[in-house]
């Protein structure tokens, strides 16, 4: 038996430079404009058995949106980044540079006061490692860098593969698999 999540990135909330730390703002206009766009192609994963979602209000919004109904996962947070909260990177690397470059270079590293990307990384994996197993279907709309995250641990990649994966609003990936064993599952949507 296995089990199979897909996750879904949630539509965005900002355009992509304007995008802060731990950011609970609600979808913008270009996001319910790609939900409703990519809405066929996303409506049919509403059929898992389990769909949740990650507490924040543009990953409640997208699962609404999309008809999942889905249940908040407080585990599927995005990462704590401490006094980082509310920033920009731009913010943030102009008075702290030198934390910034240490919380780049070293997974273990918590310069904000807040989680390590290590730390993140096993907190999704562990979310990912307590799905029941049994044959069936889980999806859950998150922020993109949990999906990063759970991709990073499903693959067993090194930690600082997180920083090159892109994950665009709305994408989605699926993993099979039994907890500690995952694959990554790339599948085709009819356009």
């Amino acid at each position: 038996m296995s089990v199979r999540v897909s996750l879904v990135a949630a539509a965005r909330s900002s355009a992509l430079l304007a995008e802060r730390f731990d950011d609970d703002r609600p979808l913008d206009d270009t996001g319910w404009h790609e939900v409703r766009l990519a809405a066929h192609t996303l409506v049919p994963l509403a059929a898992a058995e389990l769909r949740y979602c990650s507490p924040t209000p543009r990953s409640r919004a997208t699962g609404d949106a999309l008809g999942f109904a889905p249940l908040v996962q407080p585990a599927l947070r995005d990462c704590d980044m401490g006094r980082w909260r509310g920033l920009t990177l731009a913010d943030v690397a102009a008075h702290e540079p030198a934390a910034v470059d240490a919380w780049l270079a070293d997974p273990r590293s918590a310069p904000h006061g807040g989680e390590s990307l290590l730390g993140f990384i096993s907190r999704i994996g562990c979310w990912l490692d307590t799905r029941p197993v049994r044959e069936g279907s889980v999806v859950a709309v998150a922020e993109p860098a949990v999906v990063r995250a759970a991709l990073v641990y499903a693959l067993k990649a090194p930690p600082s593969t997180y920083w090159n994966v892109d994950v665009r609003p709305l994408s989605t990936v699926t993993l099979t698999g039994l907890p500690g064993r995952w694959s990554l599952s790339l599948d085709t949507h009819p356009h």
